[in-house]
């Protein structure tokens, strides 16, 4: 990965932050194997960094097989699952070369499963997906048998996989309660395997854990519902943060107006401090005023101390109110989201979710792998 140059804004991921993550989750579900999700390049955070403080997962879990790829010729011999399986037929070859899993959410990826079972030396393990209220992959309950009976025809080793819309949010349609009877009630007789519980289900439904588990989110140390004080018991790490510096600072004088539109107004004489970071760079661009940007000044506990947005954010800039820190000076580091400042705080500032904020990281950003 990149070091930083000339423009002082940088990422750092915090491999030891994943593997402390990943440590939790085994203690939170300790009968369980761990599927650990690496889709969307790691959640913006890179799959080099994601195999390097991953590497006692059980399996992971993506979408596309030029990342399986990836994963195999960097040394992974684990399980890899293909989270929303073939795409067309051809791809078969390079899931049996690659010894990848599979969900399976349609017909079709059912026909051409049953296709190769006179060409396959190998079962292929299929995790049999079930719609059970969320209505976007899946097969209906009324289907669900019929293609568990297919493939197992077919020769290959068939487990059980739905999703949960809410397993965040109490009394919300479908409730986790009825995805989890529609569940049960489906699957009622067939062998395999099963795997439901998402970061949420993890954390506060643990009923849910069965063979296997799906950690996304969590394992980047954010929050699953946009909160970061619904985690703090989880005692999770930030895998990323974005830093960069102070470029100028500005005095203003009482009424005076900070950036496009002229949105924060001075209440009084005071100084503006001018950051290296702005949504070319993947910070939101409707961040609020008073989104908490951490400035390490000396005199202030952890060495450091908040400050506010004051401002519409720009594409290359982003201002600060620096009331709160006399201290500061061309110069000073600043942390737009990590270990400081939730991911999670800077998204519900912004009317958005952490996963987007982590996701979204430019590619202009140096990135430093540590």
């Amino acid at each position: 990965m990149n070091s930083p140059i000339n423009r002082p804004i940088f990422a750092s991921i915090h491999s030891e932050a994943f593997s402390h993550n990943l440590t939790r989750v085994r203690e939170l579900v300790p009968n369980s194997k761990i599927w650990s999700v690496v889709k969307a390049n790691a959640y913006g955070h890179g799959f080099e960094s994601a195999l390097k403080g991953l590497a006692d997962t059980d399996g992971f879990a993506l979408l596309d097989l030029q990342d399986a790829r990836w994963l195999r010729s960097s040394g992974w011999e684990g399980r890899i699952l293909l989270l929303e399986g073939l795409f067309q037929p051809s791809e078969l070859e390079d899931v049996l070369r690659l010894n990848c899993d599979l969900v399976v959410h349609c017909e079709n990826q059912v026909t051409w499963l049953e296709s190769l079972q006179t060409k396959s030396l190998k079962p292929i393990q299929i995790y049999l997906k079930l719609n059970s209220g969320m209505n976007r992959l899946g097969f209906k309950p009324s289907a669900y048998r019929t293609a568990f009976h297919r493939l197992h025809s077919a020769g290959h080793e068939i487990h059980h996989m739905s999703h949960f819309a809410n397993a965040d949010q109490i009394d919300k349609y479908p409730t986790l309660g009825q995805q989890l009877d529609c569940f049960s009630e489906a699957i009622e007789g067939l062998h395999g395997e099963i795997c439901l519980a998402n970061s949420a289900a993890i954390l506060w439904h643990r009923n849910t854990s069965g063979n296997w588990v799906r950690p996304g989110i969590m394992l980047y140390g954010a929050s699953p519902t946009g909160n970061f004080d619904d985690i703090r018991h989880a005692h999770l790490e930030a895998v990323m943060h974005l830093k960069s510096e102070i470029i100028d600072i500005q005095l203003v004088s009482a009424g005076d107006h900070i950036g496009y539109g002229g949105r924060f107004m001075a209440p009084e004489a005071m100084r503006i401090g001018i950051i290296a970071c702005g949504y070319a760079d993947g910070y939101p661009r409707q961040a609020k005023d008073g989104t908490p940007v951490w400035l390490e000044v000396p005199g202030f506990e952890k060495k450091g101390v908040i400050c506010p947005l004051a401002g519409q954010v720009a594409m290359d800039m982003l201002t600060v109110d620096l009331r709160n820190a006399p201290q500061a000076k061309i110069g000073t580091k600043v942390e737009l989201w990590g270990k400081q400042v939730p991911v999670d705080d800077v998204a519900r500032m912004s009317g958005t979710i952490g996963y987007e904020l982590l996701c979204g990281l430019a590619p202009r950003v140096p990135v430093l792998l540590k």
